[in-house]
């Protein structure tokens, strides 16, 4: 199946990733670097950042002008599958969101002095970013209402406002903020997206939210509750025009959606493989190895064929987008952001179940996973929105038109998209 969208150029990548990986990302998979802080398993994996540029393989997702391998979406989300099986690929090979979705959204709209001040530096790896738009007092899947502003002043911004779940934050060098700059414009134009440097006064990272009981994530790893009390920053820090965030917001996601299904992908896979190498080898005590077992059997069949499922569904939604555009086949971008979180979900489960409770514990990959993957069913559109939206447009096909809703829920629809 993955002969059909496989190119020269992934014939050619993904065996010397995968043999890297295993190489030398894959051992340092213990306990320790997957429970303690990320900072110092970052100073570990900087070193092997550097073997990465050795081999070439840095900036994969990157044009050939910008130092990368020109890959399509669909090409890059193959690589992307393999970088997920460990938890540190993507931030090894500098291809870890939200820096990813930055470079994709700068390189594409922001003026040249932005680049050339930002970008340039996020390419190379010598900083990271953050992206900043969601708020704790308004639904997050709904970037049209928000309460941070962001009130010109001669050259200047003025920006106000509290966001949280800003991933990344903690030693980015700069966010992109998503603000009102034109609150008297339609919804869907009053917002605008702001680069702001870390260090800029009023600027202020409140704490590094602990999710599920990880009270260590720092660095990477970290989702920050972020202040914005009288920042100023020049204008010319405007990516694109005011009031295209959401457009932005929106290009940003088609791409993104995509690098989440895959990653997810690829997760699975390690799970599934980690799943089948226990069932085969795990002695009941009567000489009856736990695979034996039916209901084993039809977790890894059911598995296999969802994950088999799930590429599929993935790699001709990213094929489409580099075809025709991620607004052709936004119906097929909400199937697999669903459909893709759970089956990574179930996989993860039964092979935690299989594992009993060797399963839970942080000997494995697999309750890191289980702890920082369960979001997935939430993030960038909750499934119910993406499911609603989906059968609203196919119902639309069958002459059905849904009564009017309010412009909020109507925002919410389009932004799962």
């Amino acid at each position: 199946m993955e002969e059909l969208f496989a190119t020269e150029k992934t014939r050619d990548l993904l065996p010397r990733i995968k043999a890297f990986l295993v190489k030398e990302i894959y051992p340092l998979e213990t306990a320790q670097n997957l429970t303690e802080r990320f900072s110092k398993v970052a100073q570990i994996l900087d070193e092997k950042r550097e073997l990465v540029k050795q081999l070439g393989l840095w900036g994969l997702q990157h044009t050939i002008e910008e130092g990368g391998h020109g890959l399509t979406l669909c090409e890059f989300g193959q690589v992307s599958e393999v970088l997920a099986t460990t938890p540190f690929g993507h931030y090894t090979f500098n291809c870890q969101a939200p820096d990813i979705g930055n470079m994709e959204l700068i390189g594409k709209y922001a003026s040249q002095a932005i680049k050339d001040r930002f970008l340039h530096p996020l390419i190379e790896g010598k900083i990271r970013s953050c992206f900043s738009m969601t708020e704790p007092d308004y639904a997050g899947s709904n970037p049209v209402n928000m309460g941070t502003t962001a009130v010109r002043d001669g050259d200047e911004y003025v920006i106000n406002g509290r966001k949280w779940f800003t991933s990344s934050a903690d030693g980015a060098a700069f966010a992109v903020v998503m603000a009102v700059t034109n609150p008297d414009a339609t919804p869907h134009k009053r917002a605008s997206q702001i680069i702001v440097p870390t260090d800029t006064k009023g600027f202020k990272l409140e704490r590094n939210i602990s999710i599920m009981g990880d009270h260590e994530a720092d660095h990477w790893a970290s989702h920050a509750e972020v202040t914005y009390t009288d920042v100023r920053v020049p204008v010319s820090n405007l990516i694109a025009a005011e009031g295209m965030g959401f457009m932005l917001a929106q290009e940003r996601l088609g791409p993104g959606r995509i690098h989440h299904c895959m990653r997810w992908i690829g997760i699975s896979e390690r799970c599934f493989d980690l799943m089948c190498k226990r069932a085969a080898t795990r002695d009941m005590g009567d000489g009856t190895m736990l695979g034996e077992k039916q209901a084993v059997q039809f977790w890894i069949a059911e598995s296999r064929a969802n994950i088999n499922a799930a590429r599929l569904m993935v790699l001709r939604t990213a094929d489409n987008i580099d075809k025709f555009g991620a607004s052709a086949v936004r119906n097929q971008i909400s199937e697999i952001k669903f459909f893709c979180a759970n089956v990574m979900l179930q996989v993860i489960d039964h092979a935690i179940q299989v594992h009993g409770a060797y399963g839970i514990t942080d000997d494995l990959l697999l309750s890191f996973w289980y702890r920082h993957e369960r979001g997935a069913r939430i993030y960038d559109g909750a499934d119910e929105v993406h499911k609603s939206a989906l059968a609203r447009s196919i119902l639309a096909g069958y002459g059905l038109e849904t009564k009017k809703k309010r412009s909020s829920d109507e925002a919410v629809v389009a932004f799962s998209r």
